[in-house]
This record gives structure tokens, C-alpha cells and sequence, in this order.
């Protein structure tokens, strides 16, 4: 039997203060990994926190707005000056709103990128050095089944996902010499706050 256990791994799990990211972080937990939960919702990463202390190994949070990267970046260089090494990066962040590609403004494209690509990057950067002195290294992306083929209606995340897609598929290449996958991850229809807000748009024809 293949084994799954996670004992003595340290995982990073972005927006994981609710939907998929949330769900990441107590399955890992429940594998044995030590997992840092990253979101903006301070109230609410306190909450999955806490559920994860029920489980075995030491969690911690870290409140941070990546619509501000430099605030992403100064919150994860703070928190690697008290850690050896992070094994796993989950970079998940909320969709930009839903809406046709044609009618978004630069400023909206804008946001998007820095939230999703850039803060990726961010991350990335920060722990990748870790990752190649323990030849070891997972870095997932949540991405969408949008890569594939456009969504109607949601133009400015279908950019962006695909613009993620491309990136992990190139630093693939680059980091597999040093044991380090990089995959991406297409949730279909999730369950989540975003979906509903998504379906419930439509219907009302937004």
C-alpha cells in the first residue's frame, strides 16, 4: 500500500480560510503535515486553526491580502526566518468576479494578475530555495477547468488561469532536476461561496 503520510512535511495552503483551500489544509493535516494557512480573513483562519489543532503536528496562520504582494512577500520572509524548510505550496486564490473579458477595465486585469501570478511567484521564490536543499518539493496550483476551454462569463478569470497554467507548466521543467513537481489542479463545480455567487449572477443575468 502507498504511503500517503505527511509526518515531519510542512505545507502552505493559500485562501485556506474557507472552500478548497480550507478543505486542502484539514486533509493534509489529517496526513500528518504541518500546515501554515494563508488568507486575509483573520477571524476565519482562526476558526480552521483551531480545528486543525485537534488534528496531530503544529499549524499556524498567517493573515495576509494578496491584492498586496509586497505584504504577501514580507509575511512569508518573516515566517521562514522561524521555519528550516516548506515542502508543500497549495497556491489557491478566489476568482476575480464574474463578467465579459471585453467590458473588464486594465485595472481589473490588473488586480487579478497581482493576486493570482504574482503572489504565486512570490511564494514560489521564497520557498523554492528550501525545497532544493532538501531535494524535495511539491507546489500545487488551483487552477479551473477554464485552461481547457473559456467559461462563458467569466473573461478575466479565464485570463488569468490560463496565464497560471502557463507559468507552472514552464517552472516544471525548471525545477524537476531538484525533486520538485510543479501540477496544477482543475476543480470542476465545487461546491463553494464562489460558485453560488457565480450561478446566482447568471440568473439574475449579470
Amino acid at each position: 500500500m502507498m504511503d500517503l503520510s505527511l509526518n515531519n512535511k510542512t505545507a502552505i495552503v493559500c485562501g485556506s480560510s474557507r472552500g478548497i483551500g480550507r478543505a486542502v489544509a484539514i486533509q493534509l493535516a489529517e496526513l500528518g503535515a504541518n500546515v501554515v494557512l494563508i488568507a486575509r480573513n483573520e477571524t476565519a483562519l482562526v476558526s480552521v486553526l483551531e480545528l486543525l489543532d485537534t488534528r496531530q503536528g503544529h499549524h499556524h496562520h498567517i493573515c495576509a491580502d494578496f491584492s498586496r504582494p509586497e505584504e504577501v512577500k514580507e509575511k512569508i520572509n518573516n515566517y521562514l526566518k522561524k521555519t528550516s524548510v516548506v515542502h508543500i505550496l497549495v497556491n489557491n486564490t478566489g476568482g476575480p468576479a464574474g463578467g465579459l473579458a471585453i467590458d473588464a477595465d486594465v485595472k481589473t486585469f490588473e488586480e487579478a494578475f497581482r493576486k493570482h501570478l504574482i503572489c504565486n511567484q512570490i511564494l514560489t521564490r521564497a520557498v523554492v530555495p528550501g525545497m532544493k536543499k532538501e531535494k524535495y518539493g511539491r507546489i500545487i496550483n488551483i487552477i479551473s477547468t477554464s485552461v481547457k476551454q473559456p467559461i462563458p462569463g467569466l473573461g478575466v478569470s479565464n485570463t488569468i488561469r490560463g496565464a497560471v497554467a502557463s507559468w507552472s507548466k514552464t517552472l516544471s521543467a525548471e525545477l524537476a532536476p531538484f525533486g520538485i513537481t510543479v501540477n496544477n489542479v482543475l476543480p470542476g463545480a465545487t461546491e463553494t461561496a464562489r460558485l453560488k455567487t457565480i450561478i446566482q449572477n447568471r440568473a439574475q443575468g449579470t
